[in-house]
């Protein structure tokens, strides 16, 4: 019996679980690495495991006595921030309400200074809200005002709070329904305004249409004064053609997406120029603008917005807009003095016309193009593809005593880069055009072919003018030099006042239109 009992505590001692061993030590070749000597004891504890045990255990009493230290200096530190980021959450609510106050107290210095940081914010915090050409327009049309034109101004236009509704297509069972989805334009537009030096302003206005992912254009004019409108510039101003082949043959009348057509289809709309109205000129520079570009060779599914495209275009765009804006508002007020007889004449110019000129104006109007496209002596014009209509047309009457020289006008949409080009029908003693009189040919040629005199200073907008002056002119020599009829008894209709080299010259008999300033007289070229 006893011998059991002993072997049971000898199995016991055996057994025992003593308290170190659930302790996670450090391995023994990292404790004599890291431990020190004293501790360590490496002559004694290499040898003896229950020495090594002890000295291990004092290594790690060492070690957690030194990491509590440090817990505590942590707990202290967490403390301390702990209490300063309090402080200084105070300070920074306390912030927001004297930021908004001092804000608002700068707002006068702001417009004084013309500094609107403030309006910038608040456009900024907006543009997030806009579909990425409108975007890229918004930024790029910014940067380029802000390095290269102070005179632009940008600005976005339209509802926040319907553009962050991101509503689901309605499913329209009418077709007129379907039309309407189809050619809906986001809430949010972009308005761009060019201030000229005389104070007119250019508004365009940029919307962009969501399901034909395809940007449009609406344009409006603001004067610094009230201009009265002759009735023959109704067209110069009017939003349907003031920007018209800004870039040539772009009139802005069909979609540059190829994939409109298939989506014009299933809704029945044949091509979108019969909306453009109300929704805007669907141009190509628009679209580039807003960094969209439309392969027709290689049609894309999805055509993203190209920042570096629309960065390329705003320069050349924005100066072709404001001299377009330059050109038709000069026209604009030159056919005020035309619509009265007046041809207005620059003292910079008048030495290209004779001090005396007795032919005048008597009538300046516009001319409808299907009217334009009747009269006999266009055809030439017509036929060569120089009469489109985009081009604005106009009908001049310029007459002397019993002679009447009626001229016909194309007006390039692109003037005065651009000429007009004339074709003349003199009504006297008969009717004489460019196809039966080699001196109507000749005088259509010193406006048509030799406007490049004409032109005036830079930019040219006295082009019309000087054109219809030198009109004026050549009538003058033609009638001059006229041979008299000496079976009728009397003074001649038209006495020579022009002084001319020669009267006239070769078998086809050509009269002298080249007036050489100073000397005054006239000449054959």
């Amino acid at each position: 019996y006893e011998v059991m009992h002993l072997q049971k505590e000898i199995t016991k001692c055996l057994e025992f679980k003593s308290k170190h061993e659930e302790i996670d030590l450090v391995s023994v070749d990292e404790f004599y690495k890291e431990a020190p000597s004293e501790i360590s004891k490496p002559d004694i504890t290499l040898n003896e495991p229950h020495q090594q045990t002890l000295a291990r255990l004092d290594w790690e009493l060492e070690q957690r006595k030194r990491l509590a230290e440090k817990y505590k200096e942590c707990l202290a530190n967490k403390e301390k921030i702990l209490k300063e980021i309090e402080v200084k959450k105070e300070y920074l609510s306390s912030l927001q309400p004297r930021l908004n106050s001092i804000m608002q107290a700068s707002l006068p210095v702001q417009e004084y200074l013309f500094m609107p940081f403030d309006q910038a914010h608040k456009q900024y915090e907006t543009a997030r809200h806009l579909p990425p050409p409108l975007y890229v327009l918004f930024v790029q049309a910014n940067a380029y005002g802000q390095a290269c034109d102070k005179k632009l101004a940008v600005e976005i236009e339209g509802s926040v709070e319907e553009a962050k509704k991101r509503r689901r297509p309605t499913l329209g069972v009418q077709l007129d329904d379907k039309r309407k989805e189809m050619l809906k334009r986001h809430p949010l537009s972009v308005t761009i305004d060019l201030k000229c030096k005389d104070d007119s302003v250019l508004h365009l206005i940029f919307y962009y249409l969501i399901n034909l992912n395809v940007m449009t254009v609406k344009t409006k004019v603001t004067t610094a004064a009230e201009m009265t409108t002759p009735i023959s510039a109704g067209d110069l101003l009017s939003p349907g053609s003031l920007l018209n082949c800004l870039y040539p043959g772009d009139h802005g009348k069909r979609t540059p997406n190829p994939a409109n057509q298939f989506q014009f289809d299933k809704v029945g709309i044949l091509t979108l120029s019969d909306y453009v109205t109300d929704l805007g000129h669907p141009y190509v520079w628009v679209q580039k603008l807003g960094g969209l570009h439309f392969p027709k060779d290689q049609p894309q599914h999805t055509v993203t917005a190209d920042n570096s495209l629309s960065a390329s275009h705003m320069e050349m765009t924005m100066k072709l807009l404001r001299t377009r804006l330059q050109s038709r508002l000069a026209l604009h007020k030159q056919f005020a003095s035309l619509e009265h007889g007046i041809v207005p004449v620059s003292s910079e110019c008048q030495h290209l016309f004779p001090s005396k000129v007795v032919s005048h104006l008597v009538k300046w109007a516009a001319l409808p193009y299907e009217d334009y496209l009747e009269l006999s002596y266009t055809k030439d014009v017509v036929e060569a593809g120089l009469a489109e209509d985009t081009h604005l047309y106009y009908m001049a009457l310029v007459e002397r005593g019993t002679a009447k020289l009626q001229a016909a006008v194309v007006l390039n949409p692109g003037y005065s880069s651009m000429p007009p080009i004339f074709n003349l029908c003199l009504n006297w003693k008969g009717e004489k055009t460019n196809s039966n009189d080699d001196n109507i040919r000749a005088m259509e040629s010193e406006v048509n072919v030799c406007y490049k005199e004409l032109c005036g200073p830079r930019p040219g907008y006295q082009l019309l003018t000087n054109q219809l002056q030198r009109l004026c002119v050549v009538l003058d020599v033609y009638l001059e030099t006229e041979s008299h009829d000496t079976s009728v008894e009397g003074p001649k209709e038209f006495p020579q006042e022009k002084m001319c080299l020669r009267l006239v010259r070769g078998p086809n008999r050509m009269k002298p239109f080249k007036y050489n300033h100073p000397q005054g007289f006239f000449s054959h070229r």
